[in-house]
């Protein structure tokens, strides 16, 4: 997986490529780990995102539950077999995705 990571003052946008699985999600939760603290907002860009595993879900919740108490998240760009994952998962109830 490919993470493609901005930082805009307190705007932090991070653009994912690949699968986002057992092997990626551990990479994606040390990245956000190091940006987020100085962070308000997240917007991850799943554009090029192949494929999303549990792994993968938890790392976005972990993300979802951190900046909620600052200035949000939001799931931008999600291909239509990533949305059907977070659809059955209920996740698509929890994240602001657009």
């Amino acid at each position: 997986m490919t993470i493609n990571k901005v930082q805009n003052g307190t705007a932090l946008e991070i653009a994912l490529e690949g699968r986002l699985d057992t092997v990626t999600a551990p990479q994606l939760e040390s990245e956000l780990s190091k940006a987020m603290p100085d962070a308000e907002t997240l917007m991850l860009d799943c554009s090029k995102l192949e494929y999303i595993s549990s792994a993968g879900l938890r790392v976005l919740l972990s993300a979802h539950k951190a900046m909620a108490r600052k200035g949000g998240m939001k799931v931008t760009h999600v291909k239509e077999i990533v949305q059907e994952v977070l659809d059955v998962t209920g996740f698509s109830a929890i994240l602001t995705i657009e």
